[in-house]
């Protein structure tokens, strides 16, 4: 029995000693951080999900995802405090940098501070195979769902379409609903502006086979003139059961961002926890492989946060003078 409780003593030492080994947060840092993500539906979601429980454990403080429209709402959120991160599409971020945007009203959106790269943010086109549609001029007069009016898709969409000679009835709706609507005949196609593989479309798939409606070259390079900021991006056929090839579009790259205001070592700290749990990120969604800091090259124009400049130093990566702010 004495060896018994000798046991229990033991044991009871090294749990103490455990808990209180592990580091404390820094009284300086906010006691929580609430970071924007998108609808349900989308990857946004699911990383931003997969993100707040890396970041809560990490910097033991607490960070909760906040359900938003996507990238614009995301972007306003920073700036006015209620939320501290978020994850954007870089040609929204553009857009409010700049305040070019017909959401930005002219307003320029200088609180936000970029932290580290996500993922490749595709525009696919997809209708189900039933429909009949074949090419996206066939979108002409149709009624086309694109997700959540704020997010980055609410604006790039129509000027993309309009830039082609299409005129759709473009409605809005969350990324869930909008694919139970493909489904039930509301819509005739989807415009998605996502990671892939997107939850939403994976699981109108998963009900009825879809078709991955393409662009032509000529279109893509009438786009990419028109939006100097998209890229050509690619979607293998693995990564949708509808897909038999790879198939070709326009994208942009997305990040995570975060309020100038947040102290340097929080920011060093966290982004260090992201690249170093980004195995977890991937088993949330496979559009976190690309989250490594050598894609931190793919922001051209939004400054760093010192705190991930620090970082990304340490580990080799050059920081351009010109995204490194001086206050």
């Amino acid at each position: 029995m004495s060896r018994f409780f000798g046991f229990v003593f033991a044991a009871c030492l090294v749990a103490i000693w455990t808990s209180t080994a592990v580091p404390a947060a820094n009284p300086d840092w906010p006691k929580s951080l609430t970071s924007g993500t998108a609808s349900p539906g989308g990857v946004f979601y699911v990383y931003g999900e997969a993100l707040a429980k890396i970041l809560t454990e990490s910097l033991k403080i607490e960070v909760n995802p906040l359900p938003t429209q996507g990238s614009e709402h995301n972007v306003k959120l920073v700036e006015s405090g209620d939320a501290q991160l978020g994850l954007l599409t870089m040609g929204t971020g553009l857009q409010g940098w700049n305040g070019t945007g017909d959401w930005t009203r002219g307003q320029r959106y200088r609180k936000m501070r970029a932290l580290f790269p996500t993922y490749d943010n595709v525009f696919i086109f997809v209708a189900l195979r039933r429909s009949g549609i074949t090419t996206v001029a066939q979108f002409n007069d149709r009624n086309v769902a694109t997700g959540p009016r704020a997010g980055a898709q609410g604006s790039y969409v129509p000027a993309i379409l309009a830039t082609i000679g299409v005129s759709a009835k473009i409605a809005n709706g969350s990324w869930d609903s909008v694919a139970a609507d493909l489904l039930d005949g509301r819509y005739d196609a989807l415009v998605v502006l996502a990671g892939a593989p997107f939850p939403a479309v994976k699981k109108v798939e998963a009900k009825e086979p879809l078709v991955f409606v393409s662009l032509t070259p000529e279109q893509i390079e009438a786009i990419r003139k028109a939006m100097p900021e998209l890229t050509i991006s690619q979607i293998g056929p693995e990564v949708y059961t509808s897909l038999a090839m790879t198939y070709t579009t326009v994208g942009l790259y997305t990040f995570a961002i975060g309020r100038d205001d947040l102290p340097d070592d929080l920011a060093y700290h966290l982004v260090k926890a992201v690249f170093e749990n980004q195995p977890r990120l991937v088993k949330a969604t496979s559009a976190a492989s690309e989250t490594v800091p050598q894609n931190a090259v793919k922001d051209t124009f939004l400054p760093f946060h010192p705190g991930a400049v620090r970082y990304y130093r340490e580990i080799g990566i050059k920081i351009p003078d010109a995204l490194v702010p001086t206050n």
